[in-house]
């Protein structure tokens, strides 16, 4: 194991498991206890179908923005690794992840760890060496079962309840929202983001701010107004992270923090840095440079409609020319509906690995949709989004979205 590299510890975990996905806690739980790997400062831990990794960015810089080292850990990434686990707003270096990866090895034994749970808690025993102040991290799957629940956290945050993951999560609200809730524990503050929370939800035990009852957001022209626990905080640029929803993102944030007030207590100041800073690659993100090129990772109905929205809001373009990628297990006709209507031209790009959805699969739902706009297919992400900016005009908009693949694979 002495010496071997960060690709080759990526390539290592990911065959030591038969499933990719595996949930449950008692495997996770037993070599986490093996590790050793004490978090003693302040946890927030965020779940939601939408808008979670988001919402730990805002945390993540409004924290750093108040001088508190925060360690972050967020998944998936979409070109390093290193983007899972940040420490100061700066991705861990590859020998910091070796040694993690290293350290879960020898406490697994021969207990199967799935990649994305050897991942979490190699993250875990970063931060455990790290002498932090906070600690943010997003649900991988869920929520009760995924392996980020192995912690306790001081505040979780659930940001959206939508139809999603069913084969793991159940198919309907009610059924994924008691998943989700699993990151709530009785007495301690949950934040609650989605407007119509379920039932499930409400009934968690837990805590609960509520978006509209405990807490919320104003409007007000060019800067907007953040209310709760702790009182108003008016006249807040607005995020720098596009679109309308990020405002109930910023406020499920600030909420939490209200909540940690005690032991995080955040000045004005270091809230407006932190929402002019925060950055997110691949949620609505504009690239410099004409034709307009947008990545947004949408890959489920109401990422999609955000996705919708978002791009009606963004200015008029003659062409709006998609290049559009899915896993062929996500809901896709629903997320063609929500987009359609904002789209001109189509590009279909198959994705790689087994769950990649064929560009033939894409063409032939968007067929059944009775979409009768120009429809191309391609083999690449790469070789659509060429075959987009060859035919776009200057003034015209290509979006790329679908899936963290389709968004991985326009960066090249």
């Amino acid at each position: 194991m002495k010496g071997r590299s960060l690709a080759g510890w990526l390539d290592y975990i990911e065959r030591q498991h038969s499933q990719p996905i595996a949930l449950g806690l008692d495997r996770v739980a037993a070599v986490f206890a093996k590790l050793e790997a004490t978090i003693s400062c302040p946890l927030i831990t965020v779940g939601g179908t939408n808008g979670k990794g988001s919402t730990c960015a805002m945390l993540e810089a409004i924290l750093s923005s108040g001088g508190y080292r925060t360690g972050l850990y967020t998944s998936p990434h979409l070109v390093r690794y290193n983007e899972r686990v940040r420490i100061g707003r700066t991705e861990v270096d590859d020998g910091t992840l070796c040694e993690a990866f290293a350290a879960v090895e020898e406490a697994r034994g021969a207990t199967p760890l799935t990649y994305f749970e050897f991942g979490t808690l190699a993250a875990f025993c970063v931060f455990s060496r790290a002498n932090l102040d906070a600690v943010v991290l997003e649900v991988g799957l869920g929520g009760r079962l995924d392996a980020v629940n192995v912690l306790d956290s001081d505040c979780a945050v659930l940001t959206s309840v939508s139809i999603d993951h069913v084969e793991f999560l159940g198919a309907t609200r009610e059924a994924i929202g008691r998943e989700k809730a699993g990151i709530f524990r009785p007495g301690k503050p949950a934040v609650v983001a989605d407007p119509h929370p379920p039932v499930s939800v409400l009934e968690s035990g837990a805590d609960l701010l509520l978006l509209g009852r405990d807490f919320g957001f104003l409007p007000q022209g060019t800067q907007w107004a953040y209310w709760g626990p702790a009182g108003k905080r008016s006249g807040l640029a607005f995020p720098a992270l596009r679109g309308a929803v990020q405002l109930r993102n910023a406020s499920a944030a600030l909420a939490a923090l209200d909540a940690l007030r005690n032991r995080l207590p955040i000045a004005m100041q270091d809230v407006r840095r932190g929402l002019g800073e925060v950055a997110v690659p691949g949620r609505f993100q504009v690239l410099p440079g004409r034709p307009q090129v947008v990545l947004d990772v949408a890959h489920n109905p109401e990422a999609a409609s955000v996705l919708a929205a978002n791009l009606g809001d963004s200015g008029f373009s003659p062409e709006t020319i998609a290049v559009f990628g899915m896993l062929r297990d996500k809901d896709i006709a629903g997320v063609v509906r929500a987009v359609a209507p904002r789209i001109t031209r189509w590009h279909l790009a198959t994705l790689p690995g087994p769950r990649g959805a064929d560009a033939r699969l894409l063409s032939g739902i968007l067929h059944q949709l009775k979409i009768e706009l120009p429809v191309v297919e391609h083999q690449s992400v790469a070789e659509a989004l060429a075959a987009a900016r060859n035919e776009a005009a200057e003034n015209d908009k290509i979006v790329v979205f679908g899936s963290f693949l389709t968004v991985a694979g326009a960066y090249g």
